[in-house]
């Protein structure tokens, strides 16, 4: 079983730890990720990052290969939990990393669940859904999206029957990486900003010290 790097963040004191995985495309230290992570440890979590299988695989020089099958997604993800522990843990990531962490949450007695982007269909196809475990999540969780995000935009996910244990925080003519076009009046680092103010309140409310 791969045993994952973590990159940290925040305090080794602080009272609750935030683990967080990466999209389908882009590393653990990607900017997006690396805006979150630290914000979030500037206020006061202990925030793990790492990488799937064939992420860390590219990271070594290996060919750009497609993400992991999903029982070795899965896999990595209880391997981080069980090292750190789930009592004062979130968990959660960005877009795949966050849809994984979705899948194993309830399982594995975590805190709280935090998604940034989450897939709920791909691109194009609304018909292809992956919610059915999301109906019945139990875990507190928190899903950041894009209004206009091509894997599920506010008009798709109002239709959703989604767990009452889920907020969804919109941030406004976002895509999957919450940046709005030009003639929105806003700017990414509006959305991040706004995105990180939400999954600080979040957390705030659900982890222990908050």
């Amino acid at each position: 079983m791969h045993t994952p790097a973590f990159l940290f963040d925040g305090p080794e004191s602080a009272a609750a730890t935030v683990a967080l995985a990466h999209g389908a495309g882009a590393p653990m230290d990607s900017p997006f990720m690396d805006f979150i992570a630290t914000g979030l440890a500037h206020r006061g979590y202990r925030v793990a990052r790492f990488e799937f299988p064939y992420m860390a695989a590219r990271r070594q020089g290996s060919a750009r290969r497609p993400p992991d099958r999903l029982n070795v997604l899965l896999d990595c993800w209880q391997t981080v939990i069980d090292r750190l522990g789930p009592e004062r843990l979130a968990i959660g990531g960005k877009s795949l990393g966050g849809r994984m962490a979705s899948m194993v949450a309830d399982r594995m007695g975590v805190r709280a669940l935090l998604c940034l982007g989450y897939p709920f269909h791909p691109p194009g196809r609304p018909e292809t859904l992956r919610i059915d475990h999301l109906c019945r999540l139990q875990t507190p969780a928190l899903i950041l999206q894009g209004t206009r995000d091509p894997f599920g935009d506010r008009a798709d996910v109002a239709g959703y029957p989604l767990s009452s244990a889920i907020r969804l925080h919109w941030l406004e003519d976002g895509d999957h990486g919450f940046a709005p076009r030009v003639a929105s009046g806003r700017t990414e680092e509006q959305n991040w900003r706004e995105a990180l103010d939400a999954a600080g309140t979040f957390l705030a409310e659900t982890l222990p010290g908050g």
